[in-house]
């Protein structure tokens, strides 16, 4: 039988580690937790629970923590969790079906988001397909935020649900979203990405009426609502910073 191993980016994140590393123990043969510097008692917990860690200093780029583990085993797939997700019942048994069978393939299913208390169904937090299990020797990931694997063999859709239960507050909310558009700009800028202020804006409007409209967010009701005016000044607000950094370096 193929060995899969589970690989966490964690830092601070010790009220989730124990609960994620018990859940995907399931349908994994190890758990390797990717620690960035955590200071509270992420690496402590994790490693009393049967993970093992590893730290590689934090340089504000995801797909280079998920590419660092592609050599630090040598599990046949890989499965990419993050500590604030837990696999239903059911996608656990796919997931060990499928690797009972070997078959050399990219694997996704379906993700479930809970943000501030609410379900989400519609608009910018609606359900969505990731990709997260693959041959260890077959993926690589890039960009630094909002990462994506690449990997060029066929995909199979899993039965079974990830339930991603993410930001408990707008103060959490407000953190990641200045750090990840600070990224996203630094990098754009990087690649030569160029934006005015109207068009800031625009990108700022138009996700709103993506994510409120056209996703219908408007059927979630007041969690709708304010989801969608997150998503514009999370939008207005990647641009506005590339716009700077534009004026900075004239």
């Amino acid at each position: 039988m193929k060995k899969i191993a589970a690989v966490i980016l964690t830092k601070n994140e010790e009220k989730n580690i124990k609960d994620v590393i018990e859940n995907v123990l399931n349908c994994v043969d190890e758990v390797i937790v990717i620690d960035s510097g955590s200071n509270d008692a992420t690496a402590f917990l994790a490693e009393n629970n049967g993970a093992r860690v590893l730290y590689r200093e934090w340089d504000e780029d995801f797909s280079a923590q998920r590419n660092f583990v592609l050599d630090k085993t040598d599990a046949d797939y890989i499965l990419y969790i993050d500590a604030d997700e837990r696999m239903s019942t059911e996608l656990i048994k796919s997931v060990k079906n499928v690797v009972t069978k070997c078959d050399v393939k990219q694997y996704s299913f379906m993700r479930q988001i809970e943000a501030f208390g609410f379900e989400y169904k519609h608009g910018i937090f609606a359900p969505d397909e990731v990709t997260r299990l693959f041959p260890r020797t077959e993926v690589k990931w890039e960009h630094k935020v909002h990462e994506r694997p690449v990997c060029h063999l066929p995909k199979q859709k899993l039965s079974g649900t990830l339930m991603h239960y993410t930001y408990d507050s707008w103060q959490q909310w407000l953190n990641k979203a200045g750090q990840y558009t600070s990224i996203w700009a630094e990098d754009s800028f990087n690649k030569g990405k160029r934006v005015g202020k109207s068009a800031a804006l625009t990108h700022g409007f138009y996700g709103f009426i993506r994510a409120y409209f056209l996703q219908l967010g408007f059927l979630d009701g007041w969690a709708g609502l304010y989801s969608s005016l997150q998503h514009f000044f999370y939008t207005l607000l990647k641009y506005w910073k590339l716009y700077e950094l534009q004026q900075k370096n004239k």
